[in-house]
């Protein structure tokens, strides 16, 4: 049991160091100089990569510890055309009823958590995020079993408040 609590530690303490180098690594990268190996150097392998109109998408998720997910896209001549950090309200503004599972992904990132809830038929999706200037915030969005938005939202994220 003590093995797997320092792993655990290990593990976390890991994530943390990673995140915190996110603003080291972006400075580094200039868009339309930096190419792909330039991001992967910085970033490391990608959490996901789309296919995108005129290049790819390298998915860089920073959850369910962190409050970022960025997304990098490398164009058709291999350079950085675009570095986004995604959670922010203009992207959960584009989250509508009835929209795709997958092209939530694309927009957010892979989730912070899932949460099932099979009598309702449904599915809860949530990602962590901060408001600025810096309140902790929680992004949910519903999916149906036809794996679509049903609805979304944000709210405080109460897991940061102290007991």
């Amino acid at each position: 049991m003590r093995i797997r609590f320092e792993r655990l530690c290990a593990a976390l303490l890991m994530v943390l160091a990673l995140a915190g180098c996110d603003p080291q690594r972006i400075s580094e990268l200039e868009e339309g100089v930096s190419t792909e190996a330039d991001v992967r150097a910085r970033f490391g392998e990608p959490e996901n990569i789309w296919d995108a109109p005129g290049g790819r998408v390298f998915e860089y998720n920073r959850q369910p510890q962190g409050q970022k997910n960025y997304m990098i896209t490398i164009g058709a001549d291999g350079k950085m055309s675009a570095l986004r950090q995604v959670l922010n309200p203009e992207n959960f503004a584009r989250v509508t009823p009835g929209m795709a599972m997958e092209d939530l992904r694309k927009l957010l990132g892979k989730p912070a958590r899932r949460t099932p809830y099979p009598l309702k038929r449904q599915t809860e999706w949530e990602w962590r995020w901060v408001q600025p200037p810096n309140s902790p915030m929680v992004f949910t969005a519903v999916l149906d079993d036809d794996q679509r938005v049903v609805s979304a939202g944000s709210s405080p994220d109460r897991s940061t408040e102290a007991n």
